[in-house]
């Protein structure tokens, strides 16, 4: 297994992702935050209430609390590689995303969910079956690595329960995201100009789902960084928020492939910067904006 360097044991990974990104946004030359468009911009936010939660059949909320902590761990594991979503097979209406959720949704209601055990040793091809996917596509052995990683942590640290990992975190979202981006499948980090830049979206995604999807209940949910999701940086750009380069700009309208790890990807998300307020930002900022479209993954990303 590959070793990572790891984040610090105390649970102040937050301070750690925003600290990081306030270097990248002053330091970033492709890309400039108008900070005096911050405040009026997120004033016109929709209020939380209004943020549509988990959509009911592309996510299994309705089980049990160890069957929907396993669905919430598994699809926030391989939520990544939105770059292949334009070569992937989508379901009609739905996005990549919402695609790979409903596939995995279909098999907890048909199936229940894995058991540690077999999670540590799914394969592409099985995953290929269950996300009705081309069995060759490239994007599928990088999610069966993720979800074996996650498969061992279950099987080794915590007897094979999924939602012990919540109840260990004994009602802090940022505890539960540190424990998770210490493990591969939630280490998201990415090199710029030197220094490791953590961003760490999906762990803590995670805590968010955990407690939207009803089986955890946090009291510092609202200390989570901006989720660094590809949507963000486009909407924050075309809402005035965030100014690009015009040379990076016609790259992105483009499609051109923004190579991941590359100074003008890193720049272009310095949202975990931005504090977040209850509810994630992005998730408001995308039901403000559901049409908008962003480019910027390994095959030219997109929400859809």
């Amino acid at each position: 297994m590959v070793t990572f360097p790891r984040p610090p044991a105390e649970p102040e990974l937050v301070d750690a992702v925003r600290e990081a990104c306030r270097v990248v946004a002053e330091q970033a030359g492709h890309v400039q935050i108008k900070s005096q468009a911050i405040a009026a911009y997120a004033a016109g936010l929709p209020p939380v209430a209004d943020v549509p939660g988990l959509d009911p059949v592309a996510h299994f909320i309705e089980g049990d609390a160890e069957a929907v902590a396993a669905f919430v761990l598994c699809i926030d594991a391989i939520n990544f590689g939105s770059g292949w979503w334009p070569t992937v097979r989508k379901r009609p209406g739905r996005s990549g995303y919402l695609t790979m959720a409903s596939g995995l949704a279909d098999r907890f209601r048909a199936r229940g969910p894995w058991a540690a055990k077999a999670l540590a040793e799914i394969t592409a091809d099985e995953l290929a079956e269950v996300l009705d996917q081309d069995p060759g596509h490239e994007v599928l052995p990088l999610f069966a690595t993720a979800l074996r990683d996650l498969g061992v942590h279950m099987r080794d640290d915590t007897d094979g329960s999924f939602h012990r990992v919540v109840t260990d975190a004994h009602g802090s979202a940022v505890a539960l995201a540190t424990r998770l981006a210490g493990w591969d499948c939630f280490f998201d980090v990415s090199p710029y100009a030197g220094r490791d830049v953590p961003f760490f979206k999906r762990a803590q995604l995670t805590a968010a789902d955990l407690q939207a999807a009803g089986v955890a209940r946090f009291g510092d949910l609202a200390r989570l960084t901006a989720f660094a999701d590809n949507l963000v940086p486009h909407v924050l750009s075309v809402d005035g928020v965030l100014e690009i380069e015009p040379a990076l700009a016609a790259r992105i309208r483009a499609g051109e492939l923004l190579v991941h790890d590359s100074p003008r990807r890193s720049s272009c998300a310095p949202a975990p910067y931005m504090r977040s307020s209850c509810s994630s930002p992005p998730r408001r900022i995308a039901f403000a904006r559901p049409k908008s479209t962003w480019c910027s993954g390994p095959a030219g990303s997109s929400p859809a």
